[in-house]
């Protein structure tokens, strides 16, 4: 590798920035419905496994089916938002993987009985750097416990 090339390439810790800072913006643009900024994460196939949450299979989504998907769920919400944290990294290569603790509010005001459904959980991203960005191809999201009126989703959805 050429001195320039050695100069270019991210530190460890840049790298593990980078990989917690694509999962983290994940959550943010969901939250903040910026729908365009939340394609841009992800490869142009991304498997996902919410199955925890309510079984079938996982799926595997362009970047604008899962926007169309979540503007739909998370959409039909006043507000959502979802928190990040104990963030691990392995990277190997061009290939990462972050596990991470979330959880996740819901607030739907005009909904009988309670406005908010909280849900936490642990997440599983892998990611692949391409053209010198970190992007997600497969997400993982493990719910493992959950608070709140249960019927939030439903009544957001419809």
């Amino acid at each position: 590798m050429s001195e320039s090339a050695e100069a270019a390439a991210p530190s460890p810790s840049e790298t593990r920035i980078e990989v917690i800072e694509t999962c983290t913006r994940m959550a943010v643009h969901a939250d903040r419905r910026e729908w365009a900024l939340l394609s841009g994460l992800f490869t142009e196939k991304v498997l996902l496994d919410y199955t925890s949450l309510g079984g079938g299979e996982p799926v595997q989504l362009t970047p604008q089916e899962i926007v169309d998907a979540w503007s739909a769920t998370l959409g039909g919400y006043d507000a959502t938002q979802h928190l990040v944290a104990n963030h691990l990294v392995q990277v190997d290569g061009d290939r990462a993987v972050c596990t991470a603790s979330f959880q996740a509010t819901h607030l739907l005001s005009s909904s009988l009985g309670s406005p908010l459904w909280t849900l936490g959980g642990d997440y599983r991203w892998e990611l692949s750097r391409t053209g010198g960005r970190w992007l997600i191809n497969s997400i993982v999201m493990e719910a493992t416990w959950g608070d709140g009126n249960k019927d939030l989703p439903a009544r957001a959805a419809g």
